[in-house]
């Protein structure tokens, strides 16, 4: 069963959209349906549950990132420090 759903889109959208779906020899209606598709397959390669997506995203993290991680042991005294000075204060 097919479904209507009404989308409010300003009128230069909508030439842009017909324009490309023209393009691809689809229907506007096709057009966009593939264009949610397209965004829930990346939403779904978004989620790092598989080794390989994991791998990726730390090799971006890596890259993208510049430093070295603070030592864990530091980080967590300058925590609890900062607690306890505010319970004391």
């Amino acid at each position: 069963m097919s479904v209507r759903v009404q989308v409010i889109l300003k009128e230069e959208e909508v030439a842009k959209f017909k324009q490309q779906a023209r393009k691809q020899s689809k229907s506007l209606s096709a057009w966009m349906r593939e264009a949610a598709y397209k965004m829930l397959q990346q939403d779904e390669q978004k989620k790092l549950t598989e080794e390989q997506v994991l791998k990726k995203f730390f090799l971006d993290c890596n890259r993208r990132e510049a430093g070295q991680e603070p030592n864990w042991n530091e980080q967590k005294r300058l925590i609890l420090e900062g607690y306890q000075q505010r319970v004391t204060s």
